[in-house]
């Protein structure tokens, strides 16, 4: 392709981009209106939504009302021009399950559920995708929440064996040609619980899981954004020198007697390496009580002027698929170096 064409191109995509996402924060607005909140040309801003108008992407409302002359038009943004489809995968001590969830573009849940089998591949995913773009065709986007660690769309360490090394993502993208990610739980999670809060400035939390029948796990964030690490192994707590093996840390994790001295080593790591406002904690092993006395356990290692907040995450499964719907939704956007500017 011509450089130029090609610029052209990825120029109107922008700006494209800009006039959604403005139409999105105003729920309804002009042409002018368009413009002025974009910075582009009413001229530019009139084309792009005659186009999207066209495509079904924009609704026009009722012409605004005018103190003279001939009144303006008045668009909206379609929510439900398109659709997403999210996917939890959950390992369980004897039972797995698939949690979906379709979704608009303002992320509002159409269809929801949940389907537990003894074991779960990728032929289940597959059926179960494969239900959901048929039911709805709108589908342009699918996530999927996984507990494991992910690199480069292969799952490479998880709690169900079958998953691992399986190039899901690119099995789902090439048989239905949609956007497709594929995200550790706890990314999804720490996401979710970071943009439920509503910071007015980038700040750095934690997630932490401590499940029955797991290894633990947990998901960051550093200065506003996910921290997933070079080989996207970030957050693999289970991994840390405890100076002893995996089996035998399961063991202490699901111990009483043990699991907060164990609990608060890696929470303390976490602290050392992050220095986080908060670290949030959940899971089954974790009891609303054991948040003092891991806190506690931390400040033998720990000065207290750099302890964080410790917290209990109480909706963790909320945050999950929040998160991971506001991934999937952001995967749709193009993104937005080059804008036009008003002439």
């Amino acid at each position: 392709m011509n450089p130029v064409t090609h610029n052209t191109m990825r120029v109107k995509k922008m700006n494209q981009e800009l006039v959604r996402q403005a139409l999105k924060s105003m729920k309804q607005g002009t042409k002018s209106m368009v413009a002025q909140m974009t910075g582009l040309s009413v001229a530019t801003c009139g084309s792009i939504l005659n186009e999207m108008l066209e495509t079904g992407e924009l609704l026009e409302l009722d012409r605004e009302e005018s103190s003279g002359g001939r009144p303006a038009r008045l668009y909206q943004y379609n929510v439900n021009y398109a659709y997403i489809a999210c996917v939890i995968i959950r390992a369980g001590v004897k039972v797995h399950s698939l949690t979906y969830r379709v979704a608009n573009l303002a992320g509002e849940a159409v269809e929801e559920g949940q389907q537990e089998a003894g074991r779960i591949d990728v032929a289940a995913i597959e059926k179960l995708i494969d239900g959901l773009i048929s039911q709805y065709p709108p589908i342009r986007a699918v996530g999927i929440g996984v507990p494991g660690a992910v690199y480069q769309g292969v799952i490479n360490v998880s709690d169900i064996p079958e998953l691992i090394h399986a190039p899901l993502e690119a099995i789902i993208r090439d048989k239905h040609g949609i956007e497709v990610i594929l995200e550790n739980d706890m990314n999804s999670t720490v996401y979710g619980f970071y943009r439920k809060q509503e910071y007015d400035s980038e700040k750095s939390i934690a997630v932490a899981t401590f499940l029955e029948g797991s290894l633990p796990g947990a998901g960051l964030i550093v200065d506003g954004h996910i921290h997933r690490g070079n080989t996207r192994f970030a957050g693999e707590i289970a991994f840390l020198p405890y100076g002893i093996s995996q089996a035998e840390q399961l063991r202490q994790l699901h111990d009483r007697e043990t699991f907060h001295s164990l609990a608060a080593h890696a929470v303390s790591s976490l602290i050392a390496v992050m220095n986080p406002e908060t670290i949030a904690l959940t899971g089954s092993l974790v009891q609303a009580d054991d948040i003092h006395l891991i806190r506690q356990e931390c400040l033998k290692y720990i000065p207290e002027m750099h302890m964080p907040q410790l917290a209990l995450l109480e909706h963790p499964d909320e945050d999950y698929m929040y998160g991971l719907t506001t991934m999937t939704l952001e995967s749709l956007a193009y993104s937005l170096q080059l804008v036009e500017k008003r002439r």
